[in-house]
């Protein structure tokens, strides 16, 4: 009797897994069930990506530049352009020609290397509203990274400011001022 019990046991069981298994609607994730705290796959409000996780390249970067992303409008040492993915920037700086490599942009997160002359200065920050200034000079160069918010950057005599700062949707604002 009592194998012939376990045998019914394991039988509901099974019938329960199978039941539970077969409910659902189009709202679930991963087979869950939607709650008030997990966004359902309808009523989602993220950007579309791809299998990758990158951005789709319709996606719309929340914050606009005043040169939007032509890079080549940093050459004369002022601009203001929106980077999304590494990219190098060439300029005038005191020290005659600089490069700016950036090297990772995600969301609140930016990552940055500046040569100009004999030197070099890296930058990197993550967090909301978190960034870099870098100040180049004719014989050296100042970095600090922190909250940067949306300053910009004041000229200062004989010095190129470089204020990199990182956005929510995995695009971040290069700011270059030298007058």
């Amino acid at each position: 009797m009592r194998a012939r019990q376990a045998g019914a046991g394991l039988g509901l069981a099974v019938l329960t897994a199978l039941a539970v298994a077969g409910c659902g609607g189009s709202d679930e994730i991963d087979g869950a069930p939607p709650r008030a705290d997990r966004p359902s796959a309808s009523r989602s409000t993220s950007p579309s990506t791809s299998p990758s996780g990158s951005r789709s390249p319709s996606a719309k970067p929340s914050v606009s530049a005043a040169d939007g992303r032509d890079v080549a409008a940093c050459a004369d040492g002022n601009c203001e352009i929106a980077v999304s993915g590494p990219v190098t920037v060439r300029f005038k700086s005191p020290a005659g020609p600089a490069t700016l490599s950036v090297t990772e942009v995600g969301p609140n997160k930016v990552e940055y290397t500046v040569k100009s002359g004999n030197g070099r200065s890296q930058g990197g920050a993550s967090g909301p509203g978190q960034g870099c200034i870098t100040v180049l000079r004719d014989h050296g160069s100042s970095n600090s990274c922190g909250r940067v918010g949306t300053m910009r950057p004041a000229a200062q005599p004989g010095a190129v400011v470089i204020l990199m700062a990182s956005g929510e949707d995995g695009t971040a604002i290069l700011r270059i001022v030298s007058r």
